[in-house]
């Protein structure tokens, strides 16, 4: 099986520099699956779970990424993101204090109301994280 070579960028950083078989990410028109020598393409991207499958394809890589866009070429593929974070390194009681701070602000706010999207992207963005450092590694993925 072939690689290509994959980094996930954000202002602090990088997150992430490999090598994998398969990219899966959630864009704004749907689901991706990319594999080496696919189409050139640009695509933004949702407030969703990326997924870095390997060569042997039993072992996944995943990130929490918060939006942003993806650049894909022959040799290579770049997330560029405001944030994202390696499964390993979400912080759980960071992520569900922020879910339930967002929680609280959307139920004393009106859907017109201002800061509204503000806290329902936060409230988007812990479930990620929480969703994703929930994920049983000893599990394949179908």
């Amino acid at each position: 099986m072939s690689t290509v070579h994959t980094d996930i960028v954000t202002p602090a950083g990088k997150v992430y520099e490999g090598d994998v078989h398969m990219v899966c990410v959630r864009s704004k028109d749907g689901e991706l699956g990319i594999l080496p020598n696919h189409l050139p393409i640009v695509a933004p991207l949702e407030i969703a779970l990326v997924r870095l499958k390997h060569e042997d394809e039993k072992i996944v890589d995943y990130v929490a990424v918060h939006g942003g866009f993806i650049q894909v070429s022959r040799k290579s593929i770049t997330i560029l993101s405001e944030a994202a974070e390696l499964k390993a390194d979400i912080d759980v009681a960071r992520a569900e204090k922020a879910k339930a701070e967002a929680e609280e602000q959307l139920n004393t706010l009106h859907e017109t109301s201002e800061g509204y999207e503000e806290a329902h992207l936060k409230l988007k963005r812990s479930e990620l994280r929480l969703s994703t450092a929930a994920i049983d590694d000893s599990i394949p993925e179908a």
